[in-house]
């Protein structure tokens, strides 16, 4: 019985393992007025017929902190790059100079920070929810353990430590939110 309730918490730390590892993806496609390679991390471009990520067709890179360069591997992909990144409405505009193709990223508003804020706040509200989620999964499963002859204290114990996995792992994400709030509204 102890091995399935380890099985449970071990599943219950993966799972929220990989709500973290997504939420800082989420957060960092979220512009934070200053230039970041992640903001393109979604874009694919018509590469030989394929749609294929931007960073495996160029390489990106920031020389300063309010321009992405993107240095194609091939010259005849920058009108193809270019439309990537315009049908991706990331609000980006690539200017192509035949070679190379930089993105000026403007600096933001207030009222656009705080719009940006709302924005990482709700990511961060949906990886709790899935936290909670992912909770109750497996107190549900504890219980049909117990059905099965689990001990009360092992699943009461259990439930606890999977009370705590939750903690924990909240608090990582309100890190995490703090962190992203810091740097939208640094101007």
């Amino acid at each position: 019985m102890q091995e399935e309730v380890d099985l449970i918490l071990d599943d219950a730390k993966e799972r929220m393992a990989k709500g973290i590892e997504h939420l800082d993806n989420e957060l960092g496609k979220i512009r934070a007025g200053k230039a970041n390679t992640k903001m393109l991390e979604g874009v694919l471009v018509d590469y030989y017929g394929s749609m294929t990520p931007l960073s495996q067709v160029a390489n990106l890179s920031t020389p300063d902190p309010r321009t992405i360069a993107i240095q194609p591997w091939e010259k005849q992909l920058i009108g193809e790059i270019e439309k990537a990144i315009m049908g991706a409405n990331l609000g980006l505009n690539p200017d192509n100079n035949g070679d190379l193709i930089r993105i000026n990223i403007p600096p933001l508003t207030e009222e656009r920070r705080k719009d940006l804020v709302k924005q990482a706040k709700a990511e961060c509200e949906d990886a709790k929810i899935s936290f909670r989620n992912t909770r109750r999964d497996c107190n549900e499963e504890l219980k049909k353990l117990k059905k099965e002859g689990l001990s009360e204290d092992l699943e009461k114990d259990a439930e606890a430590e999977v009370q705590n996995i939750t903690n924990d792992y909240s608090k990582k994400v309100d890190v995490m939110f703090e962190a992203k709030e810091k740097d939208i509204l640094t101007v």
